[in-house]
């Protein structure tokens, strides 16, 4: 079994929508963008995906019952842009499936006549910085420099970031054949797989909501940036602070440990 895909009952009509990518990856730093929009605009589930090229493994909710992973996309028209919003438990599983994943989202785009795709990404690095670079790329140098115009996004990648995994790079380049403009941008955290990595998401945030004039407030991930900056106090390195248990609270925008 490939890829197909259901729209459920709140598909809308969009007009031109940009389409926001944020799949577990490193720092999982795109999911929590990307569940963390889909919360607070209150955007609305359009399109889940079906698929066997999943992990075989389940999700147990905050209900504490057993659910399948899922990747969806949400929607929400807004006044300036209507946005599209993809996030989900799980990346493709592998390769193939991962190519054939991206093949499809850009049918589903060109369908509904979308122009332009932003992923969102993590880099991992090996100390939690203290004030995270965020960084931009792309498949047009025209439209990357355009975006980071009154940003202090950073276009300059090229021996900073490796080779970017996943949905995050694939989708981006394979948008270019479809002549769909893409950029990436990616935030530096740590590398390390029961990491969440606020902070850059945090600044991401702030770069989309200037950008596209979401107007999410940003309170509640201000918050969880100052209790577990609260909780680091005193320790030196990550490996003592995941043993804490207060720090299962924290994946609400981030539930899953992917590193891609």
């Amino acid at each position: 079994m490939g890829w197909d895909y259901t729209k459920t009952k709140n598909s809308v009509t969009l007009k031109n929508p940009i389409f926001i990518s944020g799949l577990p990856g490193i720092g999982n730093v795109g999911k929590i963008v990307a569940d963390f929009l889909v919360d607070e605009l209150k955007a609305k589930k359009i399109i889940t995906f079906n698929t066997y090229n999943m992990p075989n493994s389940v999700i147990v909710n905050e209900k504490n019952l057993i659910e399948l992973p899922s990747i969806d996309i949400y929607s929400k028209k807004i006044k300036n842009n209507d946005l599209m919003i993809l996030t989900g438990n799980y990346q493709p599983i592998n390769e193939i499936s991962s190519f054939e994943f991206c093949e499809i989202i850009l049918d589903i785009l060109k369908d509904m006549k979308s122009e332009q795709i932003i992923t969102l990404g993590g880099i991992g690095l090996r100390e939690i910085p203290k004030d995270p670079k965020i960084y931009i790329t792309g498949n047009i140098k025209k439209e990357i420099m355009e975006y980071k115009k009154g940003t202090k996004l950073n276009n300059k990648v090229y021996g900073v970031v490796g080779p970017i995994m996943g949905v995050t790079g694939i989708l981006t380049a394979m948008a270019k054949k479809r002549k769909i403009s893409a950029i990436s941008i990616l935030g530096e955290t740590l590398g390390h797989p029961l990491y969440f990595g606020l902070k850059p998401a945090r600044k991401i945030l702030s770069v989309l909501n200037k950008k596209h004039n979401l107007k999410v407030k940003l309170t509640k991930i201000d918050k969880e940036i100052k209790e577990i900056d609260s909780m680091m106090k005193g320790n030196k390195s990550f490996e003592a602070l995941k043993e804490k248990p207060e720090l299962k609270k924290f994946t609400k925008y981030s539930d899953m440990n992917y590193i891609g």
